[in-house]
């Protein structure tokens, strides 16, 4: 299998977290790729991460109302991508141990949507931000709705065990309480935005948690509900009608002849098959057409 089939292999049947992967490289490649052109015919003022990061301002929030979805898929360099990609291939895989494919990426977009509305509450409500933060802030990176699914596996299963280099075996919510309070400890840094939406994501992963287990409600389900209708439109094609022809006999050797009619016979056979087992109210109305064909022979 080819590179380009491996890829369309995921988006159409592989893991949610490399497909994930998949379309945040590809953020990535693309935005860097636009931005060297810029740069190289010194289009200076063109700026991606204008387009693509959220502003904490509500004013700006109005005129940029797509930037909740693009800044979760949108990193600034190659390290800030890389570490976000080895936490989401990791614990990636564990939220596959427990839960399906359309909730790893409900619950990734749901964190990440819990983690910008924790950003903006926060830098528009809280007073030591609204002294500190700069006009410009904005919000990047996939982090928040990592940090959602790293909560979520550590909740779901607390003592279970993973073995780190030099650490040994540890259980995952000692991790989840660590990156926890490494986010808690910088709300007054230098990146005290990106800290916050960790704080909100890790706010989804429980709450997704909390009513799974106790109410039994899966709470990002509505995501899955318009993921799956946005994939149905673009994946709808028309289905090809079926059209039976008679055969022109005339024109056949013997050989043909009989080569049609035994496929004709085993066509008839599985359509009366279906009679049999469903009814002949379900046959389609080309199976109708021909079986009726036969019958006037």
């Amino acid at each position: 299998m080819s590179f380009s089939e491996q890829i369309k292999y995921q988006f159409k049947n592989g893991q949610a977290h490399i497909l994930l992967i998949y379309i945040n490289i590809a953020i990535f490649i693309l935005v860097k790729a636009i931005e060297i052109v810029c740069k190289l015919f010194l289009l200076k003022n063109f700026d991606l991460s204008s387009y693509m990061a959220m502003p904490f301002s509500l004013h700006m929030l109005g005129a940029k109302f797509w930037t909740p979805i693009t800044y979760m898929f949108f990193h600034e360099d190659f390290l800030h991508i890389l570490f976000n990609m080895l936490w989401l291939f990791w614990f990636g895989i564990m939220f596959l141990a427990y839960f399906s494919r359309k909730q790893l990426i409900s619950v990734y977009v749901f964190g990440g949507l819990f983690a910008a509305a924790f950003y903006i509450l926060s830098f528009n409500t809280i007073p030591y931000y609204q002294l500190h933060a700069s006009p410009d802030s904005i919000l990047l990176g996939a982090s928040g709705a990592i940090m959602t699914l790293i909560v979520a596996v550590s909740a779901w299963q607390p003592n279970s065990e993973i073995r780190l280099f030099l650490l040994g075996a540890i259980k995952l919510k000692y991790i989840a309480i660590f990156v926890f309070l490494i986010s808690f400890f910088g709300l007054t840094g230098g990146n005290a935005g990106g800290e916050m939406a960790h704080i909100g994501g890790a706010v989804a992963g429980l709450l997704f948690v909390f009513f799974l287990k106790k109410k039994n409600i899966d709470i990002t389900i509505w995501i899955t509900y318009i993921i799956d209708w946005v994939t149905t439109i673009f994946s709808r094609r028309k289905k090809p009608k079926l059209k039976y022809t008679k055969p022109d006999y005339s024109r056949m050797t013997d050989a043909e002849y009989n080569m049609n009619k035994a496929q004709n016979i085993e066509e008839i056979d599985r359509i009366l098959d279906k009679i049999k087992a469903s009814g002949y109210e379900s046959l389609t109305a080309a199976e109708k057409k021909f079986l009726f064909s036969q019958g006037t022979k």
